[in-house]
């Protein structure tokens, strides 16, 4: 190596270090990926608002000079030369003979200098007092493109030049830990090739205050019309480790700016520990791990978001000008200073999964037809369900044990697991949100994951064979044994459009991305009462008259629920608006037509408190439900609440793509109370282009229609009520199952009265239901008679698009 020994002219000296403001993205050969990236955004996003705290790198060059000054390079050659690349056995012998002869060496004069100036010149930006990070970022000049990242260490909370002298050399030092030389050999790099630069850059002390991610897409779905920001108490490492369950929002990027409220979603996370900095200088830091304490967070702070919606709202804008910027899908770090308060962005890369993606647009779709007994259940990240024999790990040293294609299940994971996560099949941790490291990885490398279990190692046992489905929305369920499955992967651009609209049925928000690349002309039965049961759980009168519930163990799973709500009818009208956002942000601009509540009495009294406000009917199907609760005593307070979500979700959030559906109207009195009622909770038809839907589901709906139509913009029909009050025959009755038929002539006939009374009056008219894709003849029917629309369950959505489209072949030509 003697013969390369770099010979440095004084013009080459002065590049030791580079500021900020000198360098930018096409300097990775030098800087290294991050002190690149944060030299770009510093010299151009600053002046767009952006905040990146200012610092220096120490650049390649530097680097070689250390080595040459202190004559490492044939050292660390011989030593690395006896790496065993088959079994790595003594990797951790010649990675710690290699850090020690690293710390063995000295800067020169010109190099120490040229730091001491550097942190001058911050001092004189920030004033005395403020502390360091000295960031490690590895480069390979030959090799601009190659990654390094998580494989070095950063020091932080640095004081002081001394420190920060110190704190460099084992930067230098770093790039010889056990995972940094394994990943190069397993990459191919040659170590000699490989440079380190280091950032020095203003500390953000976040330990005072909160940290995290975001992302400029969803990145579990790729759905881009969303920022995603997560984060916790304290340091990010918390948060990319996945020790803690996050805060989540997300922002509607394209009305940033335009509306009241941009925010659709807020999840609060339980943030059980906060990382702080230790007491300990630099000299009694073994590790970068001896420098950091993680405490845990005390109750208040659990219960309480990191962020306020303005500061939310900053992050997300900033996120859209550096996606700008780079013309790219980006995975950005920031962090809040708790001594100013003040927000930074401290790093930025592009993000590598959806932005990798061919121009290919399929679906796969997967159906489960036999399961074991659940075992567990957490986040579910990815589209797929795997069965496999699960394997308990404790540390990645023990990465001998899982054979490739097992089910790899921790506590948690750190970039010292990127090995073992490449061989599992899928990834189940105790630990983590969406944007922790299993997370990030996991989408990387294609494995199905399950993260944020809370008790998985303790539930599986080593060994045992089990299924992980994440196929069945956001939370990922892991059972016992192996499942049976279908699996089906379409080309949707090979599918044929109809001319009928065709829309789908929904009722669950976490789905809504996933299933907006679908074609589709929008939603056409939204239905509230998923949501309610789901995402709020709590009957709405229990939250409005919170005093009159007896039940203790009750009240407290309430004051549990709304804890972070002072008036606990805003957790109802919160998360009901924000569920209706996030589907209406997923398939905006079309219309997402959202059916009121329409539970009955029985399944209303299941929800938390409901016992107390639900009467005891012998027949709930055709008793107090639908149109009937909205104006009646016993539940007006609770429609009127849910008319205030309506309104947030079209006036402050701006989806004015949502429209509101009436369900069981029994007669035309009942249409004009309900209507009343919206009216005085400012939904009024017809204002800011408000539509009202009515569904046709009583015979008295189909012969009254041009009585209907002059309260409705449109009818929609559900068919299986239809069919029961038609025929008098419970539609859950085994014995009556023969009788129950959509065929039957009654029921056809008030159905092509509806769509033929609809279509004289020009109103639109749908129909939301199964048989149009079960029977190829009832979509013929159908289409026969003009429907104007037909909504399908995502599973039935392409057999019934194929089906409307040999009717329509067959009665229009």
């Amino acid at each position: 190596m003697g013969s390369n020994i770099i010979k440095l002219n004084r013009e080459q000296m002065k590049t030791y270090i580079k500021y900020f403001n000198e360098i930018g993205i096409n300097d990775i050969q030098r800087v290294g990926g991050k002190n690149a990236s944060l030299g770009e955004m510093y010299q151009n996003l600053s002046n767009k608002g952006v905040a990146v705290p200012d610092g220096f790198a120490l650049t390649s060059v530097a680097y070689w000079e250390f080595l040459d000054h202190n004559e490492l390079r044939n050292q660390l050659d011989t030593l690395l030369s006896t790496l065993d690349t088959d079994n790595f056995s003594n990797l951790h012998e010649v990675g710690e003979k290699c850090r020690q002869l690293m710390l063995s060496g000295s800067f020169n004069k010109e190099l120490e200098d040229k730091i001491k100036e550097g942190y001058d010149y911050l001092l004189g930006q920030y004033g005395e007092g403020v502390t360091f990070a000295a960031r490690s970022s590895a480069t390979a000049e030959d090799l601009p493109n190659a990654s390094f990242a998580g494989q070095q260490e950063t020091y932080l909370n640095v004081t002081g030049i001394d420190n920060l002298l110190k704190a460099c050399h084992r930067c230098y030092a770093s790039l010889f830990t056990d995972r940094a030389i394994k990943y190069r050999s397993d990459n191919g790099f040659e170590h000699s090739k490989v440079a380190l630069s280091i950032g020095v850059q203003l500390m953000v002390r976040s330990d005072k205050a909160c940290s995290g991610v975001m992302f400029t897409l969803d990145p579990d779905t790729g759905f881009e019309k969303v920022a995603l920001i997560a984060g916790a108490w304290g340091l990010g490492e918390n948060v990319v480790q996945g020790t803690v369950n996050t805060d989540e929002f997300l922002v509607y990027k394209p009305f940033l700016g335009k509306v009241k409220q941009a925010i659709i979603s807020r999840e609060l996370g339980t943030k059980e520990k906060t990382m702080i900095y230790s007491e300990k200088s630099i000299n009694d830091i073994v590790k970068p791990e001896d420098a950091i304490i993680n405490k845990d967070t005390p109750m208040s702070q659990q219960q309480s978001f990191i962020l306020s919606d303005e500061e939310v709202i900053k992050l997300a804008e900033w996120a859209i000008i550096i996606e700008q910027h780079y013309k790219k899908h980006m995975d950005i770090e920031w962090a809040k200073d708790g001594t100013s308060g003040k927000l930074f962005i401290v790093q930025a890369r592009p993000e590598t999964v959806h932005s990798q993606k061919t121009e290919k647009v399929s679906f796969k779709e997967y159906t489960i037809s036999e399961k074991g007994k659940l075992i567990c259940e957490g986040i579910g990240l990815g589209n797929s369900i795997v069965t496999g024999r699960a394997r308990l790990l404790e540390s990645p040293s023990e990465m001998d044990k899982l054979y490739k294609g097992e089910i790899l299940v921790t506590g948690r994971t750190d970039p010292d697991w990127d090995p073992v996560l490449k061989k599992a099949g899928a990834i189940i941790t105790d630990q983590g949100g969406r944007t922790s490291h299993a997370a990030i990885v996991a989408r990387e490398v294609g494995a199905t994951a399950i993260v944020g279990t809370g008790n998985a190692t303790k539930l599986i046992k080593d060994g045992q064979i089990i299924t992980v489905s994440t196929a069945e929305g956001n939370t990922g369920f892991i059972y016992e044994g192996e499942a049976s499955w279908e699996e089906k992967e379409i080309d949707l651009s090979q599918v044929e459009i109809p001319k009928t609209d065709v829309m789908l049925i929904l009722g669950h928000p976490e789905q809504a991305f996933k299933y907006s690349s679908l074609p589709n002309s929008g939603i056409g039965l939204m239905r509230m009462e998923f949501i309610i049961n789901n995402s709020i759980r709590v009957h709405p009168m229990a939250l409005r008259h919170f005093e009159k519930i007896l039940d203790k163990d009750v009240r407290l799973e309430i004051e549990e629920l709304t804890h972070h709500y002072p008036d606990k009818q805003d957790y109802f009208i919160h998360r009901l608006a924000e569920s209706i956002a996030t589907i209406a942000a997923a398939f905006h601009p079309k219309d997402v037509i959202v059916r009121m509540s329409d539970f009955k009495s029985n399944e209303y009294a299941n929800l938390l408190g409901g016992r107390d406000f639900e009467p005891k009917e012998e027949n709930p199907m055709i008793g107090f439900r639908g149109a009937s609760r909205y104006y009646h005593p016993l539940y007006r307070e609770a429609f009127e609440m849910e008319c205030k979500a309506i309104k947030l979700v079209r006036e402050d959030m701006g989806f004015t793509n949502v429209k509101v559906m009436i369900p069981f109207v029994r007669n035309v009195a009942e249409a004009q109370k309900v209507i009343s009622i919206m009216e005085s909770q400012g939904l009024k038809r017809g204002q800011n282009g408000l539509e009202l839907y009515m569904m046709v589901e009583i015979p008295s709906n189909a012969l009254l229609a041009e009585e209907f139509a002059k309260y409705f913009d449109g009818f929609s029909i559900g068919s299986n009520d239809l069919t029961q009050l038609t025929l008098g025959a419970d539609r859950d009755s085994e014995l009556l199952s023969e009788v129950f038929t959509p065929f039957d002539p009654a029921v056809m006939q008030l159905i092509k009265m509806s769509i033929e009374k609809a279509n004289a009056l020009g109103v639109k008219i749908g129909l939301c239901g199964q048989a149009p894709s079960d029977y190829p003849e009832y979509a013929h029917f159908l289409v026969d008679c003009g429907i104007n629309s037909i909504s399908f369950n995502p599973d039935a959505l392409l057999k019934g698009i194929e089906n409307i489209v040999k009717a329509e072949k067959s009665y229009r030509g």
